[in-house]
């Protein structure tokens, strides 16, 4: 039978959900009538509000776990905590574990069938679908339980016992095109079809993690997008252009040759440390974009088919095609000679509406796609080609 204490719960399919009704001085708590198992061993947790605080924590505890402590707290449980990201494993004291989750995040937990006879076990926490880590535990005799606490005001949560866990193995096995072409340069960054993870340290700022575009923007292929799928810890997520020979462990925007419209602080940087006040901040499921408005004219050395980007070098040309997307009824100015030939402007977008433009002198070999990141947890889905097909 499910035990639960200062929670009211709604049924639905397949799920339940529940929300907080204490007096934020004691601890909510739900404990799943059923261990996991050999047959059932995963069970994941949507938070649906964060509440006041945010205080949730998903894990496994006893059977009849004291309801008046959130699961990790006591002896023989162990817990992911949403608020700070630290895994308590039968101790009021937790140590830094994974990134914080909020609304929207899924945090789930499983338990590995192989040693369940042996007493011990690998229990192992997910957010949104990949793994943050594992801890070996005791079991007892009668199992581990599912388990969710809540301590403040206005949480709520979804709580899926039948849900399923594929590990990244077995998603990458179903995976037909893995896109890694696409890119030309990785630096602590994996890619995973058009996935894009923060594998780095993100300690200091040189930990940046980059990934960089095998080819640059042309006037075939003049914008690229990119979805931030979980800001992580602290959303040092930046989208941009860069010169192919940029440092690889600098931000886009912050070494010359480069401009990125950075997410954690709305600002853009061009080329320099500093940045000035751009745009809005950018959050989990927000959309941004970045391309260039090439003057009338422009064209590449040897552009090949409508499908193909090449790599060469930008140069002006005036018998070439013009480019779809160019500067409105704006004159090219030729007097400061190749400078000025080569600037373009550089335009990005939140959501689909543009948020501001900047002019910036193409370096030789062009202006590749280049994205930052630079804190624990952080996801982007980028499509190179939006505008194709």
């Amino acid at each position: 039978m499910t035990r639960l204490k200062s929670l009211v719960a709604f049924l639905a399919i397949l799920s339940e959900r529940y929300c907080y009704q204490g007096n934020s001085d004691e601890v909510g708590c739900y404990v799943a009538g059923h261990p996991l198992s050999e047959g059932n061993s995963f069970f994941e947790v949507t938070i649906v509000e964060s509440g006041v605080r945010g205080t949730i924590a998903v894990g496994l505890v006893p059977r009849f776990y004291r309801l008046d402590h959130q699961p990790g707290w006591l002896p023989h449980s162990v817990a992911y905590h949403a608020d700070n990201g630290k895994l308590y494993n039968g101790s009021p004291v937790g140590k830094q574990f994974g990134p914080k989750c909020t609304r929207g995040d899924r945090i789930g937990c499983g338990i590995g069938s192989e040693n369940l006879n042996t007493g011990l076990t690998k229990i192992f926490f997910t957010k949104n679908g990949e793994e943050v880590g594992s801890v070996e535990v005791a079991v007892s005799a009668e199992g581990l339980f599912p388990a969710v606490g809540m301590h403040s005001l206005g949480e709520e949560v979804k709580v899926d016992l039948q849900a399923e866990w594929l590990s990244e193995e077995g998603d990458s096995m179903m995976m037909v095109d893995s896109h890694e072409d696409d890119w030309g340069r990785l630096y602590g960054v994996r890619v995973s079809g058009v996935l894009l993870k923060y594998v780095g340290k993100g300690k200091s700022n040189m930990d940046v993690g980059l990934a960089q575009a095998r080819q640059p923007l042309t006037t075939r292929c003049h914008y690229y997008e990119l979805e931030i799928v979980d800001a992580g810890e602290k959303c040092f997520i930046a989208l941009g252009l860069a010169s192919r020979d940029y440092p690889k462990n600098r931000h886009p925007g912050w070494s010359p040759g480069s401009i990125a419209y950075h997410a954690d602080d709305g600002k853009i940087f061009q080329g320099r440390g500093a940045g000035d006040a751009f745009g809005p901040r950018c959050f989990r499921g927000d959309i941004m974009g970045c391309g260039i408005m090439f003057p009338r004219g422009y064209t590449l050395d040897g552009e090949g088919d409508a499908d193909d980007c090449e790599r060469q070098e930008i140069r002006p040309n005036a018998a070439a095609v013009q480019n779809v997307l160019h500067l409105n009824d704006e004159e090219e100015e030729e007097e400061d000679g190749d400078r000025e030939s080569r600037t373009v402007t550089v335009f990005f977008t939140r959501n689909g509406k543009l948020i501001g433009r900047k002019d910036m002198v193409v370096p030789r070999g062009g202006l590749f796609p280049t994205v930052g990141m630079l804190s624990r947890g952080e996801k982007v889905k980028v499509d190179l080609h939006p505008l194709s097909g």
